[in-house]
């Protein structure tokens, strides 16, 4: 078992959903992303969610956007995000961490060496959003191989004739987009969202968490309270953004945390 099922496992035997935070590597810069990612657990992060910086990250919004760019401005790389993570796992060897990000750089790294380095830094599993189920031999089987879980993506438009396609090598959870759009673009109803996650859950095992759109304690019970747990990313790089110190910071996430705990 993966920290992730181990850690999906833990909440089932709770009853508790999961509460998954996104952050960007290196953003505003490698301190005080890293001071904020050392307090994500303690704040009731059940997973962490880190992003891999991009030049082109084609299914980001632009406070997404802007925080990669802060970071590839501020020196951050692929050798430095997985520093980032060896150090965080100096202290918590147990939080599971997903790496989001594109292939580009993965590919440029050669995946070989790549998942090599990821699985020795103390990735737990990836989030690849350009790579389709076609191209699974290219890194998603490869990846399981090493003991890492590859999370794919379901969509409103991931109809019933793809779902199945998309569910076939997925493994550690279903990360549903609750929207049509790019991150942080709209906020999602529980009511139209609730649907959409059974017909997922019809057809996989696996835990469903939603993501996109979510910015408050409230939406986080909401969506919570129809899935396994749900993922905050932009209005937590929002506070980032703003230059709020890490306890504000942590105290955002807190409460959305506790939010998504009580659905």
């Amino acid at each position: 078992m993966t920290r992730i099922d181990q850690k999906f496992a833990s909440l089932r035997a709770s009853g508790t959903k999961a509460f998954v935070s996104y952050i960007m590597a290196g953003d505003p810069d490698v301190e005080t992303s890293l001071a904020i990612m050392k307090g994500l657990p303690g704040a009731g992060v059940d997973i962490i969610e880190i992003g891999l910086p991009f030049t082109d990250p084609m299914a980001d919004g632009p406070t997404i956007q802007l925080a990669g760019q802060r970071a590839l401005e501020g020196g951050m790389t692929l050798d430095k995000t997985l520093a980032m993570v060896a150090d965080f796992r100096t202290d918590d060897d147990t939080t599971p961490i997903v790496l989001m990000g594109y292939y580009n750089p993965i590919y440029s790294r050669g995946v070989d060496l790549f998942l090599t380095q990821a699985k020795a830094a103390g990735i737990d599993a990836l989030i690849v959003v350009d790579l389709p189920p076609e191209e699974d031999a290219e890194l998603c089987i490869p990846a399981q191989k090493a003991g890492l879980n590859f999370i794919r993506l379901a969509t409103p438009t991931t109809d019933d004739q793809r779902l199945p396609v998309v569910l076939q090598n997925t493994s550690g959870f279903v990360y549903y987009v609750s929207i049509t759009g790019i991150t942080g673009a709209a906020a999602p109803q529980a009511a139209d969202v609730a649907p959409e996650v059974r017909r997922i859950k019809a057809q996989t095992d696996l835990p469903v968490i939603v993501g996109f759109g979510i910015t408050t304690p409230e939406a986080a019970q909401a969506i919570a309270g129809i899935a396994d747990g749900c993922v905050v990313g932009s209005a937590i790089i929002k506070d980032i953004a703003e230059g709020k110190p890490v306890a504000e910071v942590l105290a955002r996430v807190a409460a959305l945390a506790a939010g998504a705990h009580r659905g």
